[in-house]
């Protein structure tokens, strides 16, 4: 069975830190591009931060750079997301996305999503 669980989300003050992760499972999780995307209320789901397969590559929203971090462990099957200097406009419904290369292309996998809050 498939499945992408996110944890990390929380309350957290202007300007802290959270740190989401992604646990995956069921699927061959190394050959996957692994992404964060949000979503905020009232907003369309948008693109956060990208990593391929192997870690070798990351592109971010011009929105978080310099803010946000994505990393991922193939050994655990897990991918990251930290998060820092955080504000009020970062709340959002953070969810995690698997997208498949190679055999695997034309798959994609979704996380339920965790919250994030940023306020004071």
């Amino acid at each position: 069975q498939v499945q992408l669980v996110e944890s990390g989300g929380g309350l957290v003050q202007p300007g802290g830190s959270l740190r989401l992760s992604c646990a995956a499972s069921g699927f061959t999780f190394s050959s996957y591009d692994m992404s964060w995307y949000r979503q905020a209320p009232g907003k369309e789901r948008e693109l956060v931060a990208r990593i391929t397969p192997i870690g070798g590559s990351t592109n971010y929203a011009d929105s978080v750079k310099g803010r946000f971090t994505i990393s991922r462990d193939n050994a655990k099957n897990t991918g990251y997301l930290q998060m820092s200097s955080l504000k009020p406009e970062d709340t959002a419904v953070y969810y995690c996305n698997a997208e498949g290369r190679w055999a695997f292309s034309g798959r994609n996998y979704w996380g339920k999503g965790t919250l994030g809050t940023v306020s004071s």
